[in-house]
């Protein structure tokens, strides 16, 4: 029994790093892209990664610098 071809989008909050991830660390091979999103072929099915525009929460978002990595930080209140 064959599995049917199923399409999976997944939203990421940095198109860039995402298509190397896919691309090169898994392998895929991307197929029709856009600068919002793109596709990749998954053993015949279509994965495709989309950069939403941010909500207001994440525009508002504060991170900090730990051991030179990116760490989310709620916001300082005074």
């Amino acid at each position: 029994m064959a599995l049917a071809p199923f399409h999976l989008a997944i939203p990421v909050f940095d198109l860039a790093t995402a298509r190397l991830f896919y691309g090169d660390v898994f392998g895929l091979e991307e197929g029709r892209a856009s600068d919002h999103w793109g596709d990749f072929d998954f053993l015949g099915h279509q994965l495709v990664i989309h950069e939403p525009p941010k909500t207001a929460p994440q525009e508002a978002a504060h991170t900090n610098a730990v051991d030179g990595n990116t760490v989310a930080a709620p916001p300082y209140v005074l």
